[in-house]
């Protein structure tokens, strides 16, 4: 188990919001205090393997965001939540490296912890196609 040095009670969305912030901003310390206490974690980045628990995910983070933040912005949530979970499925758009603006599907996974909400898994993958209409290219990658 992992020592947080602060608490976060908000709720899943504001967590959500915290983590994007994190990785915009390329704070690998931020976005671990935002995952929960149990090692039962889980993170697939594109293409890659399933990483479980703090260390794997830890070292992940450090290598994607060594170069700086992603400018990355979620758009067209849909939630399901219940009192002790909630699943977020959100369109993540990318412009930062990128020759045009990208976009990845996400599955975010939340846990309500002694803590407060905690993230229990982060699952990305490549989105196929264009940039899903009625959505404009965001201004701000993974």
């Amino acid at each position: 188990m992992m020592k947080r040095g602060k608490q976060l009670n908000g709720s899943a969305a504001e967590v959500e919001a915290a983590f994007y912030d994190a990785l915009n901003r390329a704070d690998v310390e931020a976005l671990m205090l935002l995952w929960a206490d149990d090692d039962e974690i889980f993170c697939v980045h594109p293409g890659g393997p399933r990483l479980h628990g703090h260390a794997a995910i830890q070292a992940s983070w450090e290598a994607i965001l060594e170069r700086g933040g992603l400018q990355m912005r979620p758009s067209q949530l849909y939630e399901t939540h219940n009192l002790m979970s909630a699943v977020h499925t959100v369109v993540e758009g990318i412009t930062a490296g990128a020759s045009e603006p990208a976009h990845l599907l996400a599955t975010n996974v939340y846990m309500k912890t002694p803590q407060g909400w905690r993230m229990v898994m982060h699952h990305v993958s490549v989105a196929p196609g264009p940039m899903p209409s009625g959505q404009h290219p965001p201004s701000s990658l993974h």
